[in-house]
């Protein structure tokens, strides 16, 4: 292991519920990193596990001196967790990868050799994922209405393992956006970046700590915070509302005049009543939600606390 200079790549990786396969995470970062031959750390972050994660890596600090391990004061999320390890990475180019062994340390080397062609971003893309088609489903339209909202091309095939140079992840932390998302910050900030095939394997340990309402939360911040497009529709949508609503104005008025209108009806109004007020119902709580996160902005509280460092 090499431990005794300053760190050229630092591994960061938050954990949750990970207390069986840390220590074989740990390993196949050092197999790797003696293959690559040059300085290196590794950043854990303890997102509050619930389990005895926290205690493998004390074990972990006091074996392997290349090992940092960082606990939050409660549970903030994998985001946060990421920018925690992020803040205290020391190495000249940083690798972000989850402890479930799905992001393979072996392919480190794959990205590292791309990395010296000129690359400041070079990203893991999981061309055959090992993941249950319900996740792999979530992903691709997670991916396709994000691009749709912020007119942009999101890979769902590309997540947060990858290797960024130091001057990338400076200016991720400078971004001050109270809801993190690792993946569209590295998106935002640009730089040279490029992405490669590697292989990604199935989970150890456990299942996903995403649940459905989680991951659609999780996206729903995402497009919020990232785009303001959901309240450019709705004002496309009540211009145009208001423009059906002109002409058949302009039609009752013809029909009046010419004598057709026997009686009115009663459901149709009732219905226009209701569609009419669903829809600014559904206007102001969008508008409300924007105002809430502006909210949230505002109050500057800290993304993420540590309880403890080793």
């Amino acid at each position: 292991m090499i431990h005794d200079k300053q760190p050229v790549i630092s591994f960061v990786s938050p954990v949750y519920k990970a207390e069986k396969i840390l220590e074989r995470l740990v390993d196949e970062i050092h197999k790797v990193m003696l293959l690559i031959g040059t300085p290196y750390e590794i950043i854990l972050v303890d997102d509050r596990s619930p389990d005895k994660s926290w205690d493998v890596m004390k074990q972990l600090c006091r074996e392997f001196p290349v090992v940092k391990s960082i606990r939050l004061s409660r549970n903030f999320g994998q985001h946060p967790a990421i920018m925690a390890g992020l803040a205290h990475a020391k190495g000249e180019w940083v690798v972000v990868l989850d402890c479930d062994l799905q992001d393979q340390p072996k392919e480190v080397l794959k990205l590292y050799t791309k990395a010296q062609e000129g690359f400041d971003i070079v990203l893991a893309k999981r061309k055959n994922r090992q993941d249950s088609f319900f996740k792999k489903m979530t992903s691709f339209v997670f991916s396709k209405i994000y691009g749709f909202f912020t007119d942009t091309q999101y890979d769902n095939e590309v997540a947060n393992f990858g290797i960024y140079h130091s001057k990338v992840i400076a200016s991720i932390l400078e971004i001050s956006d109270s809801i993190k998302f690792f993946p569209l910050f590295v998106k935002f900030v640009g730089y040279h970046s490029t992405s490669i095939i590697v292989e990604h394997g199935p989970r150890e340990e456990g299942n996903s700590s995403y649940s459905l309402s989680k991951l659609i939360s999780l996206a729903f911040n995402s497009i919020i915070s990232f785009s303001n497009k959901p309240l450019k529709l709705f004002v496309k949508f009540g211009l145009i509302i208001s423009l059906i609503s002109f002409l058949f104005g302009l039609y009752n008025v013809y029909l009046t005049l010419t004598h057709q209108i026997e009686v009115l009806g009663y459901s149709s109004i009732i219905v226009s009543i209701w569609f009419l007020s669903g829809i600014v119902i559904t206007t102001i709580g969008v508008t409300g939600i924007y105002v809430g996160k502006i909210f949230d902005q505002t109050k500057d509280r800290p993304t993420y606390l540590i309880d403890e460092e080793i």
